[in-house]
């Protein structure tokens, strides 16, 4: 009877708990407040709910409790539903996209087996002639077939003062420029690695055999037209060389346009040719199907208009019909079409920098997919889908970046008008010093006057350019960026620190060493693919005797970091920095330093001991057509790649220490640009095998001896293989130790001082965070912790008599902090037996399944 009762009543509860409830209007709403405040209540929080609503009283808590699982539900489904009609919305925009690219490569090749068919007949009808008459005017013929690809209309001189004659520049320019953006004015070849996608940046492209150097792109954006054109007419908001643009005219038109006539002056990238600048005639209008046009051109003698102002510290350069067509979206957003063509006036360069003028990759890179991440990033953090820590507006951030990078390239130009003016030297040239003592003209908004002493003082900036050869740009400025400590000088920061400071510290002297270090990365904000990082490092100072206790302290930099993708092609690599304080105030002042790595073309060279990995510029600095030169006899078997470093290091200074200030940042950058090149030899990739990234170091065996000794000490001590059985000649063994998933190491074995790293492979260097150029600063019981400290000491005795030693489970830490787990560490005896007492070489260890915590 009892069992009966006890069933009837759980049946009861399971029915009361499973029938619907429904809701009145005033119980949905007093649920809603609670949900936004907290989507997910306790039982506590909801039980105390029903206590203070009346109106939920005759609800029970376990209904609650459903209503608020049903509701997270609802809002999940709901958010799942509109991410899917957006991304529908975007696959349906881009497949818009890919069909009309489709229909414009269509076109293309009909034009190509055109022409191909054209020069068929040429060639024919040469061959059958005889005379030089008709040889000529063939050539004739066909040279001027070649220019309609790109034609250069020739009118005469427009008045400035006639909307007219300004009005048919603007309108040819529109003509020209859509033919570009969706026709086949220009041989467009795609970018390797630009593929399409819903989440992808766009389908870009760069020219092939045109008229200087062209790039072009179209995406799609989650933001309406306007507001797009609005983004991108603020050039100096995206375009990082752009020093400034002046709008001097505004012409409006009969059709609801505008006419501006521009002035445009860009920064160069480094220290070794002019900066560019640009006049222009800027036309918005709108088309019949609602898209949105902003085309632009220079005015020259050839296209007729106005005159533009006269300069003398730039090289006039010429914008071909460029500009912007943006389209409207069904259901919101645009699809943009982008098209950058220049002529840069290559022929006013040295030779060696000439590239940097040639590629469309680099345009593309500097301007064409700026653009496009720029307004991807504006229209991210509009919509929501991007969140910084600490507080921060997004605009904010990106003011931070600007002023970082407008400061390093006017520390890298130094123009006269901004007040810099050049100093003497030393009789060596290759360091740069210039001082700008005009606060009035300096200081912009990336500065600040209270940088400056008020009884006289000024800026200066010592800077150096130099050619590498065989060093990816994003590898060393990575490098540069993950171990400061390899080329700065701790009493060097601490100066350029002081000038936050009332009281600035005496003028140091560069020391090799400087103070001992430790760096601490805080990034507060990414762009949406991660090119640029903007960042705060903390330098954590220590002193080792009591006049270095001033000098010992915590000092902040805000650091800009970008480029330090492999892949990029044609990507500048650049790592800007500038002292702050602890309270990294929005109007924070910010005085610039650091480098620019930019990569030129790949040359064949020779291979062979004698090939050099850096060079002077100033063998290599040529003007001119003619200037060219032989790469050599030989026959080349791989190539090389070159790039251009720039370096420039700023400092404020007293009048009174002017000179020795000078003397101090001559002699820094001297010691930069050594630690750089030596960084430069050890990170450029080994000739020993091509797979490989690693040298041997110096002082170390050769790699494969080295290797070798390895595994055949690792099988006589553990009985086992480190490698497989075929793997065991040259190069094979060599290749398949740097490739083994777990991370193997090598230190030294001192009995009077602490283990120190010499080789580690490639998931070696992954899991300790460093390069082979600094695994000799890490010791091994700084990367241990506490109990993989003490396992080692307790089996040490075991693995100098028996040969090896099993450590168990543990966590370790990178270079950078970073804890790292592992499930086990084998730790041997490394023996030279090439000797015949197989003395000790070294101490290895395998750390086994390792991943970061």
């Amino acid at each position: 009877m009892a069992l009966s009762m006890h069933k009837e009543s759980l049946n009861n509860k399971q029915m009361d708990s499973s029938k619907y409830v429904r809701y009145t209007p005033e119980q949905v709403e007093a649920l809603e407040r609670v949900y936004n405040e907290c989507p997910k209540p306790s039982s506590l929080r909801r039980q105390q709910l029903i206590r203070e609503c009346p109106i939920l009283s005759n609800i029970e808590p376990k209904q609650i409790k459903v209503w608020f699982q049903n509701r997270r539900c609802r809002e999940k489904q709901r958010k799942e539903a509109s991410r899917l009609q957006t991304v529908n919305r975007k696959l349906t925009a881009m497949n818009k996209l890919l069909m009309e690219e489709n229909d414009r490569l269509q076109k293309q090749v009909s034009h190509l087996v055109y022409e191909n068919g054209y020069m068929k007949q040429q060639l024919q009808t040469a061959s059958v002639t005889t005379t030089d008459n008709n040889s000529c005017e063939s050539v004739v013929v066909s040279g001027q077939h070649q220019q309609q690809q790109n034609p250069t209309p020739r009118h005469p001189q427009r008045d400035a003062n006639n909307p007219a004659g300004l009005l048919t520049i603007a309108e040819e320019t529109l003509a020209e420029f859509l033919s570009k953006a969706t026709g086949t004015a220009v041989d467009w070849v795609q970018m390797i690695g630009m593929k399409p996608g819903p989440d992808s940046i766009g389908i870009v492209a760069v020219s092939r055999n045109c008229s200087g150097v062209a790039a072009r792109a179209c995406g799609l954006v989650s933001l309406e037209p306007t507001k797009v054109a609005e983004i991108l007419k603020d050039r100096p908001s995206w375009y990082r060389d752009c020093r400034c643009i002046d709008v001097l005219s505004i012409i409006p038109t009969a059709n609801g346009g505008t006419i501006e006539l521009i002035y445009m002056q860009t920064y160069a990238p480094t220290t070794l040719a002019a900066a560019r600048d640009f006049w222009t005639l800027r036309y918005t209008t709108s088309l019949e199907d609602g898209s949105l046009v902003i085309c632009e051109r220079s005015l020259t003698s050839s296209t007729g208009g106005p005159t533009g102002p006269p300069t003398t510290s730039f090289v006039r350069a010429e914008m071909l019909p460029s500009g912007f067509l943006i389209r409207p979206c069904d259901g919101g957003g645009s699809i943009i079409h982008i098209v950058d063509h220049v002529d840069l006036d290559v022929w006013s360069v040295p030779e060696v920098l000439r590239p940097l003028y040639e590629s469309s990759k680099i345009l593309a890179q500097k301007m064409t997919i700026a653009a496009l991440r720029h307004i991807r990033q504006i229209a991210q953090e509009t919509n929501g889908e991007i969140q910084y820590g600490g507080g921060r507006q997004p605009a904010v951030l990106r003011t931070f970046s600007q002023r970082l990078c407008r400061g390093f390239n006017d520390a890298v130009n130094g123009f006269v008008d901004d007040g810099w003016s050049l100093m003497g030297s030393d009789g060596v040239e290759d360091v740069t010093i210039m001082i700008n003592s005009s606060p009035g003209k300096f200081f912009g908004s990336q500065y600040n006057t209270s940088m400056v002493p008020s009884f006289g003082g000024g800026v200066l900036c010592a800077k150096a350019s130099m050619l590498l050869q065989s060093v990816p740009p994003a590898l060393l400025v990575r490098f540069l960026r993950e171990h400061r400590s390899e080329w700065a000088d701790y009493g060097i920061d601490t100066y350029s620190a002081a000038c936050l400071k009332p009281n600035p510290y005496t003028v140091p002297c560069a020391r090799p060493s400087g103070f001992p270090s430790s760096q601490v990365i805080l990034p507060p904000a990414h762009t949406v693919e991660h090119e640029e990082f903007l960042e705060v490092v903390r330098l954590e100072g220590q002193a080792f005797t009591p006049e270095d206790v001033a000098l010992a302290r915590d000092m902040y930099l805000l650091q800009l970091c970008s480029g330090i993708d492999e892949n990029a092609v044609g990507a500048c690599a650049q790592l800007v920095f500038a002292p702050i304080d602890e309270s990294f105030a929005d109007n924070a002042p910010l005085l610039p330093s650091g480098f620019r790595v930019i990569p030129l073309d790949s040359k064949p060279v020779m291979d062979g001991p004698g090939a050099a990995r850096t060079l002077d510029l100033a063998s290599t600095l040529e003007v001119g057509p003619g200037s060219n030169r032989s790469t050599g006899d030989g026959e080349p078997n791989s190539y090389n790649l070159r790039s251009v470093l720039t370096i420039a290091f700023q400092f404020t200074f007293e009048n009174h220490l002017r000179d020795d200030v000078a003397s101090m940042a001559r002699q820094y950058v001297r010691s930069v640009v050594g630690s750089v090149q030596r960084v430069a030899m050890a990170i450029a990739p080994s000739r020993i095998s091509p797979g490989l990234g690693p040298k041997s170091l110096p002082g170390s065996p050769e790699a494969l001896t080295l290797a070798r000794w390895i595994c055949r000490s690792y099988r006589i001590h553990t009985g086992g293989e480190l490698l497989r059985a075929d793997s065991q000649s040259g190069d094979t063994l060599l290749e398949q130790l740097w490739n083994h998933s777990d991370a193997i190491m090598c230190c030294s074995l001192k009995t009077n001082a602490s283990p120190v790293f010499t080789f580690a492979n490639q998931a070696g260097l992954d899991m300790l965070e460093t390069t082979l150029v600094a695994l000799q600063d890490i010791m091994l019981d700084k990367i241990l912790d506490e109990a993989g400290r003490k396992s080692l000491c307790t089996e040490f005795s075991k693995i100098m008599q028996q040969g090896f030693a099993h450590l168990p489970a543990g966590i370790c830490v990178s270079s950078m902090g970073r804890p790292v787990s592992y499930e086990q560490a084998i730790v041997w005896k490394v023996v030279d037996d090439d000797n015949d007492d197989a003395a000790n070489h070294c101490l290895g260890l395998m750390f086994v399944n390792w991943s970061f915590v």
